[in-house]
């Protein structure tokens, strides 16, 4: 009995132990919580511990306020309400702090970042707070000619991120004049003075011999700065640093030569207006480097001393930098007339920049002497409204970029190409056709519309470019002089004119004619408001038709109903109704619209001005469904906001996804192939329950990153199966290792950047074919393959792991460049051979017929190395008309059996990131939106009931707002989330990973599990030790029970 007592007091002893230790342990984790959980922002340095020793890590903040005040009032505003530590006010000794500001910067201890930055966004008078990005401009000057062969330098140098705000290739190199033979050299260096001498190209002669030379014009240059009596400026009256760098000159050479292009007054090299007022913005450091903060401030300071014109040489495809984007609205509204270039990343579409991508700024585009657009010139349309609308026309004009002659750095002149040479020349002009108005009636006539109205107005239309290419056309000086000189204040639409019968200027809309039963073909107009900074458009456009047949026209319009600054947009929702199903013919007309102004100063009435666009439209009878095919615009995502990476991994300097993925920007070589080929393409920005599908033949899906809602599943597994429709899809790569390793630190938001999705997002395109039994993979696939002798590149693709008995599969022997597939490879250099891996498949489904290949690179004109359009055009036959082609068809590659992987074997969603910040699906309500057929907008779809958010598994159901917009001139921004990494990586694969399933967010969102795992486990331990403290209580009073019935026996 002894030996009994023994043993459970020792077996108590011991639980008791491991209960005491167990609550120790949670004590101590829920106490540290901090430091193990901690979603704040990393540096370079990921060392979970960190000696006392080291110094806190702070980053800046820009802090925005509803009002201009002293900035000293703002710091005391925080001071008073902001009592906690770990955060300090940032004095910025710069020109612009004797006036008041609308923001101020802090600097943030990181450790307290989370809580700081919550506390000061609920004050009152506080508008938001951002971090402070940093801008780099890469290498703004050209290499030396040694170096000229050598690609251009980016935001990504292979695959890795560079300092400073992700700008797109430099927009300004050394131009690449041809060989000149010794025996010529004298004749072609006389030429090639001629045709650089940019000024008489556009007849500034004329006006300089009027007296209009660019006086008391101010001329902001925002730059590298400029050297003080520099023997080519006549009139440089500021010279100012916004830099931390301890100079105002011009070290690297850019601010001078956009100067001289402006206001050069040397003969080799003369500007358009030599005596502008240079006010020389120095925002660029010798690193090519600047800070958001920077700029606001250089921004504010402009406001302040009433600059006419601001000239901005810089771009990148951030149109979501807020407190950037906003600052400009602000200058425009301030009535400064702001010229920025377009971007050097042409001959790609849908690569505009920002800023000149924005509807106040005069956006500038290059052309070469042959009025032919430089192949550095980026393309149109916008894309801030895709894929939920229809971008806008941009550039505004285009003038000379090509070996343009500038001021250098001390004295001399050089040549330059590149759209911040083209900038300058458009600066030049208006600032010598602002002179031109006499100065004391310029602020009441010139404004950035009416600047604007006179330079697109009066360009010269080419012949060759399409408007997304030369937007209004060439700049002409003397034309837009003539409509200055007699100019009253009025709204306009541009562009005015949309002409189907003129090809190829009105592309795309000339390349496809209306027709009934089509879903509604968007166009998006600016409208112009030279009446005042704010407008009014106070009832909807109207549609007057020219004749009878013009009745067969539906329009619906959504539009700017308060146009500011200046500017605003309409957009055309066009149909050709029901009736007009058999019409063969054009229809005329003009769309109207009335803009209502506030009177200025000296005014009692109203301004009011209706502005008229004419349209010219071509209509056809309604095709037969085999020659109509959908393209699914509605499930792309592309940056901004959320990291979306490229398609193809071999391309190491572009890794974004940017290009907005449109029938009409980095896929419009696909549509005119379609168009050529005999097939209308409509485009679908609505889920897949807002299409008929008996009009259709083909779903055309390629390079898709969103997920799909469960009706939608549903409806096209009817859709195929019992109505006909062919479904083709073009997938993309998707690899969680891969993705994990892709990430990378930015130091502008001072967060680590982890891809939202693959290439495509396969996890969701397997859920929709699933009904069919077909199934992407997870490898990376490269190389060369041939079918029926057509060479392709299969770049970056996934493999076809599930396939259904009785389909068509084409397999190849490819390496698999995938994380997972880095073994495989190595032995494969070892002598084994490349195992086949199946990338095409081709099914007849019930009625209908699926097609699924695993790459998108060959129809995406981004970085295609060769095309498979006539794979597509072969598809396609196969999918719509039912025409088997003789070699995709082969009993060769038919299966006998299926292909098969285990569920468990498929890729996997990432579940640390917070898909619902970039997807229309995840937490967003089923809605067909305005670019629906007009009889379902509004509504859930054809016959689908409604149905509650979908919440998919590792996402959280949150419902981040209403859809968007489906044309927004000025799209109600949000501010990107930014990315985040979970200190302690060690914990990742460990025992948090089921949390997180890797080291990172990608977002900083409030995640349970910071405080919840913790207090369970604490909470756990107290109840353990609780119920071994209850049990040896219990059997104390066993014990003692027993004993005294022994003494009572006795």
């Amino acid at each position: 009995m002894i030996a009994h007592q023994f043993s459970f007091s020792s077996s108590t002893f011991t639980s008791l132990s491991l209960s005491f230790l167990f609550l120790f342990i949670s004590i101590s984790l829920f106490h540290f919580k901090p430091f193990i959980f901690s979603s704040q922002t990393p540096t370079l340095t990921l060392n979970s511990s960190q000696s006392n020793s080291t110094p806190p890590i702070r980053n800046n903040y820009i802090v925005r306020f509803l009002q201009y005040k002293p900035a000293e009032d703002h710091r005391a505003y925080l001071e008073f309400r902001i009592r906690s530590d770990g955060w300090e006010w940032i004095e910025r000794n710069n020109p612009a702090s004797k006036y008041p500001t609308d923001f101020g910067l802090v600097s943030i201890q990181e450790s307290e970042r989370e809580r700081l930055i919550g506390e000061i966004r609920k004050l009152e008078l506080v508008k938001d707070v951002n971090a402070d990005l940093s801008y780099r401009r890469r290498d703004l000057l050209a290499k030396k000619r040694r170096n000229k062969g050598r690609a251009r330098v980016g935001a990504f140098v292979d695959g890795k991120k560079r300092p400073g705000k992700i700008f797109t290739a430099m927009s300004f190199s050394e131009a690449e004049g041809e060989p000149i033979s010794n025996s010529s050299f004298r004749l072609g260096r006389q030429l090639f003075m001629q045709r650089s001498q940019v000024t008489s190209l556009f007849g500034a002669e004329v006006l300089w011999s009027k007296g209009y030379t660019g006086a008391k014009v101010k001329m902001a240059i925002f730059d590298t700065g400029i050297r003080a009596n520099h023997p080519h400026f006549r009139n440089i009256k500021e010279r100012t640093n916004w830099t931390n760098e301890d100079t105002l000159n011009d070290n690297l050479g850019h601010g001078t030569f956009v100067a001289g292009v402006i206001a050069g007054g040397d003969a080799e090299c003369l500007g358009f207006a030599p005596d502008t007022e240079i006010y020389a913005f120095r925002v660029f450091t010798d690193a090519q480097v600047s800070y958001t903060s920077w700029f606001l401030d250089a921004f504010n300071y402009a406001i302040a001393t009433n600059m006419d014109v601001l000239n901005l040489s810089i771009g990148g495809p951030d149109y979501l930098d807020l407190p950037f984007v906003e600052k400009v609205w602000e200058i425009t509204a301030n009535n400064i007339i702001m010229v920025s270039a377009i971007g050097n990343d042409g001959p790609l579409y849908g690569t505009l920049n920002n800023p000149a991508d924005q509807s106040d700024v005069i956006g500038v585009g290059g052309i070469d002497y042959s009025d032919h657009i430089a192949s550095f010139s980026s393309r149109g349309m916008s894309t801030w409204e895709i894929p939920h609308g229809y971008g806008r026309v941009k550039p505004d004009v285009v003038a000379y970029g090509r070996e343009i002659m500038g001021s250098k750095i001390s004295t001399g002149c050089k040549s330059l190409s590149g759209t911040s040479v083209a900038s300058p020349v458009v600066a030049g002009v208006v600032c010598l056709l602002v002179s031109v108005i006499p100065e004391s009636s310029r602020k009441d006539i010139l404004n950035p519309a009416s600047m604007k109205q006179a330079l697109v107005e009066g360009a010269a239309k080419l012949s060759g470019p399409n408007m997304y290419e030369q937007g209004a056309g060439r700049v002409d000086l003397l034309e837009s002089f003539e409509i200055l000189k007699n100019y009253q204040p009025r709204a306009s639409i541009f562009p005015g004119v949309l002409d189907y019968t003129d090809c190829p200027y009105s592309w795309p809309f000339c390349r496809q004619p209306l027709y009934a039963g089509a879903m509604p073909v968007i166009f998006n107009a600016t409208i112009l408001n030279g009446m005042g900074a704010i407008g009014y458009v106070k009832s909807p456009p109207k549609w007057h038709p020219s004749n009878e047949e013009g009745n067969l026209l539906s329009i619906h319009f959504t539009y700017s109903e308060i146009i500011w600054p200046w500017t605003g947009y309409l957009a055309l929702h066009m149909q050709i109704k029901d009736e007009g199903s058999q019409f063969f013919g054009e229809i005329e007309g003009n769309v109207t619209l009335q803009v209502h102004s506030p009177p200025p100063q000296g005014e009692k009435s109203p301004r009011i001005s209706t502005c008229v666009l004419h349209l010219k439209l071509k209509v056809v009878p309604t095709p037969a469904r085999f020659e109509r095919i959908l393209w699914d615009q509605f499930h792309s995502i592309k940056y901004p906001p959320g990291y979306i990476p490229r398609d193809s991994l071999d391309v190491r300097n572009d890794i974004l996804d940017w290009h907005g993925d449109h029938l009409h920007t980095n896929f419009h070589i696909m549509f005119n192939m379609l168009r050529d080929a005999g097939y209308y393409v409509e485009t679908l920005g609505s889920p897949l329950t807002c299409f008929d599908a008996h009009q259709y033949g083909t779903l055309l899906l390629v390079d898709l990153e969103d997920e799909y809602f469960e009706e939608e599943i549903e409806k096209l597994r009817d859709d195929v199966i019992n109505t006909g429709l062919g479904l083709a899809v073009f997938a993309e790569w998707y690899n969680v290792d891969t993705m994990v390793k892709m990430r990378f630190f930015d130091d502008n938001t001072r967060s680590w950047w982890t891809p939202v999705t693959g290439g495509a997002n396969v996890p969701a395109l397997n859920d929709l074919l699933a009904p069919f039994g077909i199934a992407f993979g997870d490898k990376i696939l490269n190389g060369e393959f041939s079918i029926d002798g057509e060479q392709s590149r299969y770049a970056s693709g996934t493999d076809i792991v599930r396939f259904p008995a009785g389909g068509f599969v084409h397999s190849f022997p490819f390496l698999d460049s995938s994380e997972s597939g880095a073994t495989q490879n190595v032995l494969l250099t070892s002598g084994m051979t490349k195992a086949d891996s199946p990338i095409l498949g081709l099914l007849d489904v019930g009625e209908g017929r699926v097609a699924v290949y695993g790459d998108s690179n060959c129809l995406d004109s981004s970085h295609m190395v060769t095309n498979c359009y006539w794979l597509l055009r072969k598809i396609l036959d196969y999918t719509s008309r039912k025409s088997r082609d003789p070699v995709l068809f082969s009993d060769s590659v038919k299966k006998d059996t299926r292909l098969h992987i285990e569920d468990n074997q498929l890729p996997s969603r990432r579940t640390d990131v917070n898909f619902s910040t970039y997807s229309a699906v995840v937490g967003k309500e089923l809605i067909c939106r305005s670019d629906s057929r007009y009889e379902i907008w509004g509504t859930k779809s054809y016959s689908v009931p409604v149905r509650g958010n979908r919440r998919l598994p590792g996402y959280s159901n949150i419902d981040s707002g209403g859809g968007l917009n489906s044309t927004v001139g000025h799209p109600n921004l949000r501010q990107p989330k930014l990315p985040v990494i979970i200190k302690g990586e060690s914990l990742g694969n460990g025992y948090f990973g089921n949390l997180f399933s890797g080291d990172e967010l990608d977002m900083p969102v409030l995640v349970a599990s910071h405080w919840l795992v913790p207090a369970v486990v604490a909470v756990t331990g107290l109840l353990l030790f609780l119920s071994f403290w209850r049990i040896r209580q219990k059997r104390r009073r066993r014990r003692k029970v027993t004993s005294s019935g022994r003494f009572a026996n006795l």
